[in-house]
């Protein structure tokens, strides 16, 4: 079984910085796993941020490009999401999830994870 736990939120002002952690527990090596963040706001979908895959790629969503980075540490069974030049619109409860694939591709739908963490709320004050 996959269990992720996320932290590192917590409230900033605009333009502010914070990095997200989401440790997991695996059963198989970490680098197997393809790994994203999610966000969510009250109300609304929940919407994809970023992906680090297994092959190592990375995508992002073009509203978070040039501000986030999305990484990885392996060893650490550990992802993390750095988030630069925050906004009021970054405001969110923020999840991470994996998904150890057959075949290794990108993936950016939350159909394509099946573990999830708890979340971790990120508010950003004008």
């Amino acid at each position: 079984q996959v269990r992720l736990v996320e932290s590192g939120g917590g409230s900033v002002q605009n333009g502010g910085s914070l990095r997200l952690s989401c440790v997991a527990s695996t059963p198989y090596p970490y680098k197997e796993y393809s790994v994203a963040w999610f966000r969510q706001a009250p109300g609304v979908e929940r919407d994809w941020v970023a992906t680090f895959a297994c092959d190592s790629s990375t995508e992002y969503r073009d509203s978070v490009k040039d501000r986030f980075t999305i990484s990885r540490d392996n060893a650490k069974k550990t992802s993390y999401l750095q988030m630069n030049h925050l906004e009021p619109g970054d405001t969110s409860m923020y999840y991470c999830a994996a998904i150890r694939p057959l075949v290794c591709r990108m993936a950016m739908s939350a159909s394509d994870f099946r573990w999830w963490g708890q979340g971790t709320q990120v508010t950003v004050s004008p």
